[in-house]
């Protein structure tokens, strides 16, 4: 099935995006970052319309707009979780339901049908989710209920987004997504612009708020984080960006990989099952364990091989499915 083969592809294309937002996020503000790529996510929408073209009716325009919002709840929540910790239990318990929410929702809700093959490739798939989204080096503490909480509540939140979009109608081309990254740049501008107004009555320049500040956690637009590489320096090239300038160019690298991602995402989503694309989609912490073996050399663990060849499996198994 196309749509399995393109939610692998997008899965792995969004981890790519959560690397470069990681890598960002270690020399900027997580919140900048997440407005930065907001912003260029929304030139490359913009551009790509007049030759995807999209209808713009009031009921699709809503739906784009409500997952912009949806979106800025997950990166909230996902901050506020991974803040608390520990990563190693909260990080793929978040990728879990995110993946298991819409799955529920295109099974129950619309009535989407597998084969026994297709059932059994959803399972294979949220345990490769699992294994993925291990974090190596990472000390087993048990989390705490505020953490569990929020990081269910980002898992949710991310999940909704795949729901709200999946409403949309196949005219509408790029449209949500369009709404979608101008809702979030909306939002996440005005968050910073009152970090900045706070920074000034408290004696600090503005121009401050664009530096590192509290939990370092990269994110894209739709509330995925790459959680290992924005907290664990690592030695080489990339991981440190030298200059502010070299975090922005990142950070605008960002958004537009995720932009095609999401664009992949919508149309699995047009031509397949929300519940296939949504276990698929869940693992994009492959991609970016795929980038950080190839840019930063980073050995990848055991568990995490396991998962990639799980993810694999799964998607041959859902493509049958």
């Amino acid at each position: 099935m196309l749509s399995a083969v393109l939610a692998l592809v997008g899965a792995v294309v969004y981890g790519a995006a959560d690397f470069l937002g990681g890598l960002a996020a270690k020399r900027l503000r997580s919140i900048v970052v997440t407005a930065v790529a907001a912003a260029s996510g929304l030139v490359v929408l913009g551009a790509a319309l007049p030759l995807v073209g999209g209808t713009w009716t009031l009921a699709d325009v809503a739906w784009g707009a409500l997952s912009g919002a949806i979106g800025v709840v997950a990166i909230a929540l996902l901050y506020a979780c991974l803040a608390i910790g520990p990563m190693s239990i909260l990080s793929p318990l978040t990728a879990v339901v995110s993946a298991i929410a819409p799955m529920l929702w295109g099974l129950l809700v619309n009535g989407e049908t597998l084969s026994p093959v297709g059932y059994a490739g959803l399972g294979v798939a949220l345990v490769a989710v699992v294994l993925v989204g291990f974090i190596p080096g990472e000390k087993m503490v048990r989390p705490s209920t505020p953490g569990l909480l929020m990081a269910v509540g980002a898992g949710l939140a991310i999940g909704a987004f795949l729901i709200v979009i999946d409403q949309t109608s196949d005219q509408s081309g790029v449209v949500p997504l369009i709404l979608n990254r101008g809702t979030n740049l909306v939002i996440t501008v005005a968050i910073v612009g009152v970090f900045a107004l706070r920074a000034r009555a408290n004696g600090r320049p503005a121009v401050s708020v664009v530096d590192v500040a509290g939990a370092r956690v990269g994110a894209t637009p739709t509330g995925h984080a790459d959680l290992e590489h924005a907290v664990h320096d690592a030695p080489r090239g990339l991981a440190s960006p030298a200059t502010r300038a070299h975090a922005w160019w990142l950070a605008i690298g960002c958004g537009v990989v995720d932009a095609a991602a999401n664009a992949i995402m919508l149309l699995a989503l047009r031509i397949g099952d929300l519940s296939i694309v949504s276990a698929l989609t869940a693992l994009y912490p492959a991609g970016t364990i795929i980038l950080a073996a190839i840019v930063l050399r980073e050995r990848v663990a055991g568990l995490q091989w396991a998962g990639l060849a799980l993810a694999l499996v799964a998607g041959g198994m859902l493509a049958l499915g």
